[in-house]
């Protein structure tokens, strides 16, 4: 009775502090967006997306290149991330399995997958910048958050494979299918869901980056489109803006934290959707 008792009030107090832990965050979680919210609101206008970015001295403007040219830097870096990320999840998956090889590329993409994005910039930094072979720009950015993304695809696209039973395989090969038609028509289909899901969270994260950026793309105050030259994006125009003395800066950077939060809460939401609707096996 006595040790049935114990287990109770171990329970009790086990679940007590789950709900306190829980609490403790949601709470600053709801403080934040709260904060997003009144203070970005009172920034967002039609001036927001269709003026440029204020020259220091001027007081209206909005965020259209910075938005474009965040745009233009995560689609570029999706394009380039995404399908080498899958290959190397298809070779983790079904050609390296246990070989140093991959054990070898799962350790360093790991590494990767845990560095600070601070880290990252500073590499493209030094490699591209430092020693000359390129200036700041837009394809040094967009390699700095390419970086970043394929880690995250690499790694979710590893673990839905390895989730596809293996009787869909030996049923595949039995029909006198090719190792590259099974992956591509069996594997790859069944585990989309999954590798979709890790996609979308793999933009969610570069889509807010900064300290890369910061390193490599820089800013711009104008309407620029060639990545051979610094580029606006909206994660260091809030950043410089935010920091700013001028109130209407300010206000700019609110609008511009509220839709790259708005953003990636979508990009997780859909995410999220995309992930249930994931049925293996």
């Amino acid at each position: 009775m006595k040790l049935r008792t114990r287990r109770k009030l171990t329970n009790g107090v086990a679940l007590f502090l789950s709900m306190a832990a829980m609490a403790f965050g949601l709470f600053w979680l709801a403080w934040i967006l709260f904060t997003v919210l009144s203070q970005g609101l009172g920034g967002i206008s039609i001036n927001t997306f269709t003026q440029l970015t204020p020259p220091p001295g001027e007081m209206n403007g909005g965020l259209r290149n910075a938005l474009a040219g965040s745009a233009l830097l995560v689609v570029i870096s999706t394009l380039i991330g995404t399908p080498i990320g899958i290959l190397v999840g298809i070779y983790l998956a079904e050609y390296g399995r246990n070989s140093w090889m991959a054990n070898l590329t799962r350790y360093v993409n790991d590494l990767l997958l845990s560095a600070p994005s601070i880290v990252i910039g500073l590499f493209v930094w030094i490699a591209l910048i430092y020693t000359h072979v390129a200036g700041y720009s837009g394809w040094a950015g967009i390699i700095a958050l390419s970086l970043i993304m394929i880690p995250v695809v690499v790694r979710t696209t590893e673990n839905m494979l390895m989730l596809v039973p293996g009787s869909l395989r030996e049923a595949a090969y039995a029909l006198g299918a090719s190792r590259r038609v099974v992956i591509m028509q069996v594997l790859l289909r069944a585990a989309k869901s999954g590798v979709v899901t890790g996609i979308l969270l793999a933009i969610a994260r570069i889509a807010g980056e900064t300290a890369p950026l910061l390193f490599t793309a820089l800013s711009n105050q104008f309407w620029n489109s060639d990545l051979t030259k610094p580029i606006a994006n909206l994660p260091v125009t809030i950043n410089n803006f935010a920091m700013s003395p001028f109130v209407e800066w300010q206000k700019i950077a609110w609008a511009g934290v509220l839709i790259m939060t708005v953003s990636v809460l979508v990009l997780n939401i859909v995410a999220r959707i995309f992930f249930k609707q994931e049925k293996i096996g």
